[in-house]
């Protein structure tokens, strides 16, 4: 079992165990480790120091720095106020709770940046890097397990590695992998990646023997993805999305296997993707950062002919079926570090569709997709900004309404911005399907209040967007009511106002000179 885990002969006298290496982590460190999405990250070490602290009282404050978010370690940490500063992405409610306090600096980034803000030492020493592996090659390489991430970049930049080798992991993730790193700049050379399913790399993270120090034996399971089944409304919106899919398909703005695909974690991405397998679409590809459930029962269904991305992001249940079939899917995947799973260069190239959830939409198509009320972190931008700025059809979804309906998600403007005006192709919401290209800022408020809003709100925002234009100017604004309901949800419990006077603002319904026509809730100029 260990000459196929451990290769290099000269590493298996480094075996040490969790509590033993967890000893090298010291207090102001900078530990980088593996993990993207909560698959395939390191947890057998960090687990072991947060244990020590709680048993010894220990005062111990390290930077951590991650692909994406991990699975229970970032809480577990947490708990025991070890974490100072966290970057790039987060997902744990315990975390979450602690950057809104200010207790932990928290650092959103594109997931594309972080490698290339370690590259230029922007972000400083990689002191120890801690990666997860299924095996380790005669000449030291690390082959991953579930995700890349960031651990090619954290191993080249660290100044010294622990390898935790998870003996739960399929010796068959050997040859999934695609390991590439850019060069430094300038003059660096292009990524020669032309179609999904080109591979570039080497199959393992090269990796200097002499700087790995400890090699932990592991039995540590990912934490399962939680996906909630889509409800009515997610599965409208779904409808939608695969109803203008074939809009542009008969419009020839699409090819009949359309384009890559990406979508980022969530319910109604998955309902989308999980839609697919009954669409009239063959040969698809995925071109994306995740793959949850639906890419495989895409897979399944024989809809999917190849997908790459930087990690796996699976149910209890298909973790194990994939697990138990990963010889089956070894010509079928790729997975990629962040950097090219999200790079800007290979998504512009290989015109990808994008989907991705919104928190709140202005009536311009400003997208807010982290702050709630503009002020506390939800997660984090992700990759959704590597892909909106550069895909060729840029989507995002959210419901109309939030918290029973005393939060619009359709706002005069957003808390917030993300992805501004320019970035925005379609929002979606399960009211209807906004087709933004190529409109004005007060075309795209019409249309957007006309199929987004909930009735609930749509005579308030029409009753809003009718007085801004007395006011003029190419996108306008009533600067001291713009953020009005976000101040009146915080003082009241409710973004609503005018509920009983939609016979008062309904007279106001005039609301520009645009006309629109409605092919199954798809709105475009005439």
């Amino acid at each position: 079992m260990l000459e196929q885990r451990i290769r290099h002969t000269g590493l298996r006298s480094r075996i040490v165990s969790a509590e033993e290496a967890q000893q090298w982590v010291k207090d102001g460190m900078t530990i980088a480790v593996s993990g993207f999405t909560k698959s395939g990250d390191a947890k057998a070490v960090l687990q072991a120091l947060a244990k020590r602290v709680e048993q010894t009282g220990d005062k111990l404050r390290i930077n951590l720095y991650s692909g994406a978010s991990l699975g229970e370690t970032d809480t577990i940490l947490c708990e025991q106020q070890i974490i100072a500063r966290r970057l790039p992405y987060q997902s744990e409610p315990r975390l979450r709770k602690s950057i809104n306090l200010g207790e932990v600096q928290y650092t959103d980034q594109h997931l594309s940046h972080t490698a290339e803000l370690l590259r230029s030492g922007c972000l400083g020493d990689i002191d120890l890097a801690i990666i997860e592996a299924t095996a380790i090659t005669e000449t030291g390489g690390i082959i991953p397990t579930s995700s890349v991430g960031n651990s090619p970049i954290f191993v080249e930049r660290a100044k010294r590695v622990i390898v935790e080798i998870n003996l739960n992991t399929p010796i068959e993730f050997e040859g999934l992998h695609d390991i590439y790193l850019p060069k430094d700049r300038p003059n660096r050379l292009p990524i020669p990646i032309t179609k999904v399913s080109d591979r570039i790399g080497t199959p393992d993270i090269p990796c200097n023997p002499d700087k790995i120090i400890g090699i932990v034996l592991s039995r540590h399971t990912d934490t399962p993805s939680n996906i909630v089944p889509a409800d009515r409304d997610t599965q409208r919106m779904a409808e939608y999305i695969l109803d203008f899919f074939e809009h542009e398909v008969r419009h020839g703005r699409l090819p009949h296997n359309l384009a890559p695909l990406q979508s980022g974690v969530g319910s109604v991405s998955n309902a989308v993707l999980s839609g697919l397998c009954n669409a009239p679409f063959e040969n698809l590809e995925i071109y994306t950062e995740v793959m949850q459930d639906a890419v495989f029962e895409l897979f399944q269904s024989g809809k999917v002919a190849f997908a790459s991305a930087s990690s796996f992001t699976l149910s209890k249940s298909m973790t194990e079926h994939v697990n138990a079939s990963l010889s089956k899917y070894r010509e079928k995947i790729i997975l990629r570090p962040q950097e090219i799973s999200n790079h800007p260069e290979v998504v512009r190239r290989l015109g990808v569709i994008a989907i991705n959830t919104a928190l709140e939409v202005d009536i311009y198509g400003n997208v807010n997709s982290t702050h709630v009320s503009g002020t506390h972190m939800m997660n984090g931008i992700g990759g959704s900004g590597d892909f909106a700025r550069n895909a060729a059809l840029t989507i995002f979804v959210t419901k109309s309404i939030a918290k029973d309906g005393r939060i619009s998600s359709i706002v005069p403007f957003v808390t917030h911005v993300d992805h501004s005006e320019h970035d925005v192709d379609i929002v979606v919401t399960e009211q209807g399907i906004a087709d933004l290209r190529g409109l004005a800022p007060r075309e795209r408020a019409t249309v957007m209040i006309e199929k987004l809003a909930h009735p609930f709100y749509k005579d308030e925002l029409l009753y809003y967007f009718n007085r801004a234009l007395t006011y003029g100017g190419h996108t306008p604004h009533i600067l001291e009511e713009a953020l009005s309901w976000h101040k009146r949800f915080a003082d009241t419990g409710d973004m609503r106002q005018f509920r009983g006077l939609a016979d008062v603002v309904g007279r106001d319904r005039r609301i520009s000179s645009h006309t629109g026509r409605s092919i199954k809730g798809i709105s475009r100029p005439l």
